[in-house]
């Protein structure tokens, strides 16, 4: 790690230092699933990063965004997403954190305040000792999103424009803040939007 390796959406802070966090299965992320514990193994690489790699370019490709084809599951616990292979931006972070955690990666929670509030994920590199944000939306309609292992390499799928007030969020959560999962809550399938997401956090 270099000092110049920082990244150029400003750096990021995990909300706990406890590690375990990131690795824990919750509601959300409920990584316990057999369903996700098989697609976890079946992706599985030689290393930490190969199978992140696998996993990320699952969920990126894999895995529709509900406004990019028109259907809308309102999924967003990793298993069921995993089950209707659609769900919104929030929805597909919660799938990658369920995936990588089933295989020892500790992965959180980050999010971008664009028009909508974007979910995405943050990965952390034992060999550096970083936390690294991956966008596993789906590179449709603009989005263009890479994976990387270094702050300096951050690409999501959406750039911020300052004049609008985007900006990136440097926490990295453990889980879905409360805020969030209740508007996730509300969601309906077949019903089109993103009303039901907090503006902000």
């Amino acid at each position: 790690m270099t000092a110049l390796n920082v990244s150029p959406l400003g750096p990021l802070t995990p909300d706990t230092d406890d590690l375990s966090a990131y690795l824990a299965a919750d509601e959300v992320i409920d990584h316990g699933h057999p369903e996700i514990r098989a697609l976890a193994a079946r992706l599985r690489g030689p290393d930490p990063v190969a199978t992140a790699r696998a996993a990320f370019a699952y969920v990126l490709d894999e895995i529709d965004h509900s406004a990019d084809v028109g259907v809308w599951s309102a999924a967003y616990r990793a298993s069921e997403v995993l089950a209707t292979r659609n769900g919104i931006c929030h929805a597909k972070s919660h799938l990658l954190a369920a995936l990588l955690r089933a295989e020892g990666i500790p992965t959180g929670l980050c999010y971008q305040k664009l028009e909508v509030l974007h979910g995405l994920n943050a990965v952390y590199w034992a060999q550096t000792g970083q936390w690294v944000r991956l966008d596993a939306r789906g590179n449709r309609n603009g989005a263009d999103a890479r994976f990387t292992t270094e702050p300096a390499e951050e690409r999501t799928a959406w750039t911020n424009d300052p004049a609008r007030g985007d900006l990136h969020y440097p926490t990295v959560y453990a889980a879905p803040p409360a805020a969030l999962l209740a508007g996730l809550a509300e969601a309906r399938q077949d019903v089109a939007g993103f009303g039901y997401l907090p503006p902000a956090l």
